[in-house]
């Protein structure tokens, strides 16, 4: 049977490490801080940026809210985004995705000036964590990163399937465990036998986005599973990518949805916030 990976328990740790170096960075006269921009109503981002908002208030890091009509020009966004920009007490810029269909999420994104992109989706900070040299971490993956290492298993040497490609997780998800040195396969929905090459796997991280698609006639016996999935089975309630029931028994490690990888997106989000606001300092 699985040990069960806490992410409640890793975020809560690692929380206090931050909210103490937010302590010693105001004591040398910075504050972190990160501006939010949401456009539209969209119920589960509304629901995120809430979420961020009450870390913000947790670690001590100042936040401002921007919320903008639905109907926003592209033009009126990309003027928001100048003006966070220029701004020295804004560490951090996040814009909320998706987007409203009349702006292009390329073109926002492409906007926000490289050392505040604390989702680490501009094209400069993609480009440094393929060659390892990264300021900022993609937040889920940085975060499925710091559930691994608590597990105590060494990443090095092991063979890890990724499911899923996405830019987000998927990519990044890969090249992090790349620098550990794992060996790495990405599997995606036009893999051939992906059972089989699931199956493989020592860490097997699954971001797929369809409810209970790895089984346990996937896994490996013994491996670490990851869950990134965020879905609703057929009773309505939360699921992941994975089966839970039938590959806990298998699994040498795993993390439930919810309460595995969810925590630890935002206070990677937290720890990004935290390594801008020393970038700007000249303390990075």
């Amino acid at each position: 049977m699985a040990k069960l990976i806490d992410g409640k328990a890793v975020s809560a740790r690692l929380r206090q490490e931050m909210k103490a170096e937010v302590e010693a960075l105001k004591e040398k006269g910075i504050t972190p801080g990160l501006a939010v921009v949401l456009v539209g109503e969209d119920p589960a981002s509304q629901v995120y940026v809430r979420n961020k908002i009450r870390a913000c208030e947790e670690l001590g890091i100042r936040s401002e809210n921007h919320l903008l009509p639905a109907d926003t020009t592209q033009e009126a966004l990309l003027g928001l985004i100048e003006e966070l920009n220029r701004r020295e007490e804004v560490s951090g810029i996040l814009v909320q995705l998706p987007l409203p269909r009349q702006i292009r999420e390329e073109a926002v994104i492409a906007a926000i000036a490289p050392e505040k992109d604390v989702d680490a989706f501009h094209a400069q900070n993609v480009g440094r964590i393929v060659q390892g040299s990264y300021r900022f971490l993609p937040c889920t993956p940085a975060g499925v990163m710091e559930l691994i290492r608590s597990t105590g298993v060494a990443v090095e040497g092991k063979e890890c399937v990724v499911i899923g490609r996405s830019n987000i997780v998927g990519k990044p998800m890969a090249m992090l465990m790349l620098h550990q040195n794992a060996t790495v396969t990405i599997c995606h929905s036009r893999t051939q036998s992906l059972a089989e090459t699931a199956r493989r796997a020592d860490i097997l991280i699954v971001a797929i986005g369809k409810a209970k698609f790895v089984t346990a006639g996937m896994v490996k016996e013994g491996a670490v599973v990851i869950d990134v999935g965020m879905n609703r089975d057929e009773n309505g309630k939360l699921c992941g990518d994975v089966d839970f029931a039938s590959v806990e028994p298998k699994a040498g490690y795993i993390t439930p949805v919810p309460g595995g990888v969810g925590p630890m997106t935002i206070t990677m989000l937290m720890r990004n916030t935290i390594t801008a606001a020393k970038l700007a300092g000249g303390l990075a």
